[in-house]
């Protein structure tokens, strides 16, 4: 992406910060805690702490600065290394350079313990140290929600890759080429590098007949077969530029148990009822509700959400789920990539999943997979 994405977004995070009466916003990404945000206002792909200012400046602090000069965007970048790896010293330092004047608020990551957040106080006594749920973490997430022209194009890239790869893979494992989970597996890992993604944009999910009853079967691939008699199931996505994509198949083979061919069917038709409810300002809740009244009407329940939002992590708000209240007040909005991905699971008959990720639109949406049932 160009430096003026990441300067736009930067500015629009900088109008947040007016509004709270924020200074001086710390962000962190590093092997204990993973997180987007120094990649999305960036560039840089990982590891380092990230200051962002109520004047729209920049101050990064990467571990790899030649990495940093290669990917990253920011007014100011200083090597971790010179504030001995310390966040709490990076903070403060960066602080004085900054000219950020005494008594300012200057949040930091909500996610810091407590411990932590003391040697925060006592280092930054001049200022008023804000370490909060929400907050900042909060509007990063809202900000992030809403994909801009930049990220779509990413994300569709993503997707055109593991669409790609699983028509490649139909092929294979009808021609028997492809004959265990782990096989499937290889060639995914193998075939999204070739394609020019990053790699997988999680560990593939590759269970057979004998395996497919679990939600995310463990191991996640093994020496079992692939496309056996039964129901296999393909969970997977490629990570492009950053960006994901998660699509999920189910492979069906030989002759079907009556339970299994009811079970398919109302995967199909929740699928069918619900995309049209992934529309702008609907409620979230209203799509995962009629997903599982229609499970509800055979006896059957769905043991996890409907959907999730799909970027530059492949969970993110927002999450279609009817049971719990954190996702009662979201409206799909234009913006959006969501996944839909009914699914029914039986320890006696196997299980049924189909995922496509699905971009709302000003009008209704895009269904931007091309996942379905596939029969061997």
């Amino acid at each position: 992406m160009s430096a003026g994405v990441y300067k736009k977004r930067r500015a629009g995070f900088a109008t947040w910060m007016a509004r709270e009466s924020i200074a001086l916003v710390m962000f962190a990404d590093s092997e204990r805690q993973r997180s987007p945000s120094v990649r999305y206002f960036t560039g840089h792909p990982c590891d380092a702490v990230l200051f962002l200012t109520v004047t729209g400046e920049s101050v990064l602090c990467p571990w790899d600065e030649n990495l940093a000069a290669r990917c990253a965007d920011a007014e100011k970048i200083i090597p971790y290394t010179d504030f001995r790896m310390d966040p709490v010293e990076a903070c403060k330092c960066v602080a004085v350079l900054l000219g950020t004047p005494a008594r300012s608020n200057i949040e930091i990551p909500g996610t810091t313990s407590y411990p932590e957040f003391l040697s925060y106080v006592d280092a930054l006594r001049d200022f008023d140290v804000i370490c909060r749920t929400g907050g900042a973490g909060q509007a990063l997430a809202d900000m992030r929600m809403i994909k801009d022209g930049d990220e779509i194009a990413q994300i569709r890239k993503a997707c055109g890759i593991a669409d790609a790869i699983a028509a490649m893979i139909e092929k294979k494992v009808r021609a028997g080429q492809l004959k265990t989970e782990t096989d499937v597996a290889l060639f995914i890992e193998k075939e999204a590098r070739k394609a020019g993604a990053e790699g997988t944009s999680f560990e593939t999910l590759a269970a057979g007949a004998s395996r497919s009853q679990m939600i995310h079967a463990f191991p996640a691939s093994g020496s079992g077969v692939f496309g056996g008699p039964g129901l296999s199931i393909l969970d997977f996505g490629v990570k492009y530029q950053g960006y994901a994509s998660d699509k999920t198949l189910t492979f069906v083979s030989g002759s079907l148990t009556a339970p299994q061919e009811k079970m398919i069917a109302a995967v199909e038709k929740a699928y069918a009822e619900s995309l049209p409810l992934y529309h702008p300002g609907k409620p979230v809740r209203e799509a995962a509700q009629k997903a599982d009244d229609v499970f509800s009407r055979i006896r059957c329940k769905m043991p996890h959400g409907l959907g999730h939002g799909i970027g530059l992590e492949i969970h993110e708000a927002p999450f279609v789920r009817s049971r719990l209240s954190g996702s009662d007040g979201t409206v799909f909005q234009p913006g959006m990539v969501v996944t839909l991905e009914p699914g029914l699971y039986s320890a006696k008959e196997g299980g049924v999943r189909l995922e496509n990720d699905i971009l709302i639109t000003e009008t209704g949406n895009e269904v931007l997979t091309d996942s379905r049932i596939v029969y061997l």
